[in-house]
């Protein structure tokens, strides 16, 4: 599969704002399963400084500079990627998920050790001990790592309910977990917390979703939303996706823009603002299949 995305960044100040710095990460990255073949990020108005780097953990980020008065910003990414699919795994035919933990803790490969790190707490998903009892009663004695993963995540789609309106970025993981309300990226977080919560390492994984329009209906521009998911690391398979918010394994419709320990390590655009009073901002993705 062959996709090209564009995603659009709007900033309006009600006073025009004096200086303002911003980190994006808002270029897919290449992966064993996927290759980002163009991408371009536009600003209006351009930067006084701009450059590029990657973060630890290997995602592109552009860091830009504003230094004269500006009433908007406005922020284009586009990109074209294809998506090589891996092979689907069969959930019973991995592990038992006590084994998985335990050669977890022997690291016997780099990429165990590179894994390692993503079995501890992280700034937006903390240790918690009603999670850690959900998750609990979902791992059974002997159940394969991947079938217990999938039921997790099968779990929290049939009891949560998207509220876009339920939280925000900041909302901590211990109230959306109590409401049983919100988006894909508390979804993700409270994934991540009950496998790690287990013994095994997760990750957070934020990137774009292929829409598909109702029967009969056109694709609306700028319908699509940035999404975000998790994945589990299995030692002698890798790492395994899964997208709770849709009870999926993403395959060839999830693109992955970048991954870290939690939604504040992959955040599409932050930073500060000196001066402009309040903002407007508008976010509009599209994600069409070439």
């Amino acid at each position: 599969m062959k996709y090209k995305i564009s995603h659009r960044t709007h900033y309006q100040y009600d006073s025009p704002a004096s200086l303002s710095h911003s980190e994006l990460v808002l270029i897919p990255r290449n992966s064993e399963f996927q290759t980002c073949t163009h991408s371009r990020v536009s600003l209006n108005p351009e930067p006084s400084v701009r450059s590029m780097r990657q973060d630890y953990f290997g995602n592109t980020v552009i860091n830009i500079c504003l230094e004269s008065p500006h009433s908007e910003l406005d922020i284009l990414a586009e990109a074209e990627v294809t998506l090589h699919p891996a092979v689907r795994l069969v959930p019973e035919q991995t592990q038992p998920w006590e084994q998985a933990k335990e050669a977890m803790m022997r690291y016997e490969t780099p990429k165990d050790l590179e894994a390692l790190e993503f079995l501890f707490a992280s700034p937006m998903v903390q240790s918690n001990k009603e999670i850690s009892r959900w998750a609990a009663e979902i791992f059974a004695p002997g159940i394969p790592v991947l079938r217990a993963a999938l039921d997790l995540s099968h779990r929290i789609f049939t009891e949560f309910s998207y509220d876009p309106n339920a939280t925000n970025t900041f909302t901590p993981i211990a109230k959306a977990f109590e409401i049983k309300r919100g988006v894909c990226q508390d979804f993700a977080h409270v994934g991540i917390a009950c496998l790690r919560a287990m013994g095994l390492a997760a990750r957070y994984v934020s990137g774009y979703l292929n829409t598909q329009p109702p029967p009969g209906k056109s694709k609306l521009v700028g319908a699509d939303a940035s999404h975000a998911w998790l994945s589990l690391y299995i030692p002698g398979l890798g790492w395994v996706d899964m997208d709770p918010t849709n009870d999926v394994m993403p395959n060839d419709q999830h693109i992955t823009l970048a991954w870290g320990r939690d939604y504040g390590d992959v955040t599409p655009v932050r930073g500060s603002v000196l001066g402009g009073g309040n903002h407007r901002l508008q976010v509009a993705v599209d994600v069409v299949q070439l």
